[in-house]
């Protein structure tokens, strides 16, 4: 049964388009609503018991991969009668086919490139102990992401070699022209099967035609047309290569995928490139939307065999199927809304021709125009300026007075510039879901008040705002940018670096040649903290009001220093090797501690030290498939929220751990995502983070530490980040 969009599968997947249909089953889109990702889910029909306990046993080995040229499985469950389903990451871009219909032939270096990637995941996988089995090679499971790195995709037909099996008992699925001979009927298959699919699938990029099938060979009901038939600017060595990997016995072919590979790149004159770096061309932005069908090729549904043997009915040669761009067809479509705007345009022209010169409209004409020059405009109608007032005053509209800013540099920031600028507006428009929660405090502990960064002026600066919206005023005018701002203990002071280009990501460094500046909360008393650019950033205020911890890669690598603000004096806290590095800085409420991200082979973990850098403590433990980043205390100093997230591009959610009891894992907070860089409220009751809008703008919202009264905050088409509760003001 084919599962409708909207469909909640398994409580927890979010069906949101079908990607493709087959004899076995379906491949869909869906939303993990637990952790807030696009998932593929592949659906297998078969449910007899011992389909479901073969499913379960390859399904944990599939889990268990990890390649550059392969999407991780990261569920898998059986439903009764229903079927059995496999949960993948989703692999946002376009297929092979859809590039071969989009561009007609790949080209020579793009065949190569996509040839050695999926090799060295085929390599992969029938290494793997026991070997895996891919089954359903072709252009359509072969996926180029907008950034143009290849993947193998759709695992629903692997199979798990166990002892010396070879074979699958019961449902196989055949693509006439990328199937070898041996996957019809019961006949043996090992890796070869896999490489003879690979060999078909490059044959069809390089010359746009399915190359004729290989059962169909075996039963000399047909030839193999060489490929430099098909397309003379194949290179002889290149074509050699693919027609090898596709011979009829499997003894022919390449034993090994690695083999297949190293002939691949030895076919043209190119630079080895290390494994998991093939890149090529990324499909276009319009493409992507247009090709979001996907993982499964509608034009060449497998079809389901069961211990049957099946000769396909094979045209001849000159009648298999090409691929044809697509291009031209998508301009043609262009050529009607054209037509139609210019029949508009010339038809507002004789209208307008009509009524303005009458007297020039031929006399034979006249009758045929006469309802136009007959009709009345209203008598408003037209753009007119208004009349002047009495005694010359316009009644135009009056532009609203802009405040200056009283921002007062200090000697020792000559390269910071400000001047004036008009506040923006802010609108909120409150509904159910967003109502806050009313508290015993007041919003914010006290004062209902953020600050953020914002790109809204062209480049970042630091924006005041209530926490209803109102009184939003610009800080900060720095020619170079400014952002991470951090509050001192009164509330009284903000610490904040410059140059900042942009809002990065935890694991990027773009803030080369940043600094620590502080200024007053009104914008006034800028002074430059560290006077020599050393890649300052990252910094935290103490919580009594002496230091500012922060991030510098002076070093030569990421380290957390402290600056005495009263003498200038840095000390570095984190005396560590270049293979490890430290960053991201958070004190905790007594001052005692500080916790802090550090990245060591690859993986990103939280760990706490005292406030003199001694005693350092590892608090997550997470791996290289999970990042942990961005710490940040409770008012309570009993626990530390920091965010989560799977490397690429998937989106963070929030996570929270017990200080005071490190035995027990992190919890992860079901709100909404993403969630990312929060900060509690001084009264401990308000996270105010970054989020995004249904648009895909990063905004600024708020809510309570139990994810109720959920509020955006900012409303503007720029980046917003960066987000600070201001602490109470002390008298």
């Amino acid at each position: 049964m084919t599962l409708e969009r909207g469909a909640l599968l398994h409580k927890r997947y979010r069906i949101v388009e079908i990607l493709g249909q087959g004899g076995m089953g379906s491949v869909y889109r869906a939303v993990d609503e637990n952790l807030g990702v696009d998932v593929a889910v592949k659906e297998n029909l078969f449910t007899t018991d011992e389909y479901a306990r073969q499913f379960r046993l390859e399904a944990v080995i599939l889990a268990n991969l990890r390649h550059p040229n392969l999407p991780r499985v990261t569920d898998h469950f059986v439903i009764g009668d229903q079927g059995q389903y496999l949960v993948m990451d989703y692999i946002e871009g376009e297929d092979l086919r859809q590039r071969m219909e989009r561009m007609g032939n790949v080209t020579e270096d793009e065949a190569i490139l996509i040839g050695a990637a999926i090799c060295d995941a085929l390599a992969y996988l029938h290494t793997r102990k026991p070997p895996i089995l891919h089954r359903d090679l072709k252009p359509g499971n072969v996926k180029i992401t907008p950034d143009g790195h290849i993947f193998l995709v759709d695992f629903g037909l692997a199979k798990v070699l166990h002892g010396s099996q070879a074979t699958t008992t019961g449902a196989r699925a055949m693509t006439p022209g990328y199937s070898p001979p041996e996957q019809y009927g019961t006949a043996r298959t090992d890796s070869r099967t896999d490489i003879y699919s690979l060999g078909a699938t490059l044959y069809a990029a390089l010359s746009g035609i399915i190359p004729e099938d290989g059962l169909a060979r075996a039963m000399d009901n047909t030839q193999l047309t060489p490929l430099r038939k098909r397309n003379s600017k194949v290179s002889r060595r290149l074509a050699a290569t693919i027609e090898r990997a596709m011979g009829i016995d499997p003894a022919d072919r390449f034993q090994t995928a690695e083999e297949f590979r190293r002939s691949l790149m030895g076919s043209k004159t190119k630079t080895q490139l290390l494994p998991g770096e093939y890149v090529i061309e990324p499909p276009p932005g319009d493409a992507v939307e247009d090709f979001r069908q996907g993982a499964i090729e509608k034009a060449s549904q497998p079809s389901v065999v069961d211990h049957k043997s099946v000769i396909p009915k094979v045209s001849a040669a000159g009648e298999l199927p090409v691929f044809k761009p697509k291009r031209r067809r998508r301009k043609n479509r262009r050529f009607v809304p054209l037509l139609l705007g210019a029949l508009l345009l010339l038809s507002f022209g004789i209208v307008a021709f009509v009524r303005l010169r009458p007297g020039d409209v031929p006399p034979q004409m006249k009758n045929l125009f006469a309802p136009i020059m007959e009709f009345e405009l209203p008598p408003n109608w037209g753009f007119s300026l208004p009349a002047p007032a009495p005694g010359g005053t316009s009644t135009s509209q009056q532009l609203p007075t802009v405040t200056p800013l009283t921002a007062q540099p200090t000697a020792t920031a000559t390269t910071v510039v400000l001047t004036q600028t008009a506040p923006p507006t802010i609108e909120i428009t409150p509904t159910v879901e967003n109502l806050p929660v009313p508290v015993a405090t007041a919003l914010g502990g006290g004062t209902g008040q953020v600050v953020f960064a914002s790109t809204r002026s062209g480049i970042p600066q630091l924006y005041l705002v209530n926490a209803d919206g109102t009184d939003l005023t610009q800080l900060t005018i720095v020619e170079q940018g400014a952002c991470q701002p951090s509050w001192s203990p009164d509330g009284l002071q903000l610490v904040f670096i410059s140059p900042c280009l942009g809002r990065a990501d935890f694991f990027e460094t773009i803030y080369n040649e940043s600094s620590l500046y502080v200024i007053n909360a009104d914008g006034t008393g800028l002074d430059q903290l560290t006077a020599a650019p050393g890649s300052d950033f990252e910094p935290a205020w103490s919580p009594d009001g002496t230091r500012i911890a922060f991030t510098s890669v002076r070093g030569g690598f990421r380290q957390i220093y402290s600056l005495d603000i009263e003498s200038r004096e840095v000390t570095l806290l984190t005396n560590t090797n270049s293979a490890i590095e430290s960053s991201q800085p958070s004190w905790s409420p007594d001052g005692s501690k500080i916790t802090y991200l550090v990245k060591r082979v690859g993986a990103y973990q939280i760990w706490s030290m005292n406030a003199n850098g001694q005693e350092a403590v590892q608090i997550t433990r997470s791996g290289q498939d999970i990042w942990d980043y961005l710490p940040s205390w409770s008012t309570d100093g009993r626990t530390v929220f920091f965010n989560q997230r799977r490397p690429g591009a998937f989106r963070p959610w929030l996570m929270q751990i017990d200080l005071e009891d490190l035995s027990q894992e992190p919890r992860r907070l079901n709100f909404i995502t993403p969630i990312e860089d929060v900060s509690v409220s001084a009264d401990g009751y308000w996270l105010v983070f970054e989020g995004m809008d249904s648009e895909g703008n990063r905004e600024i919202y708020y809510m309570t530490v139990a994810g109720s009264g959920r509020t955006r905050l900012t409303n503007d088409p720029k980046i917003d980040f960066d987000p600070v509760w201001r602490p109470l003001q002390t008298p």
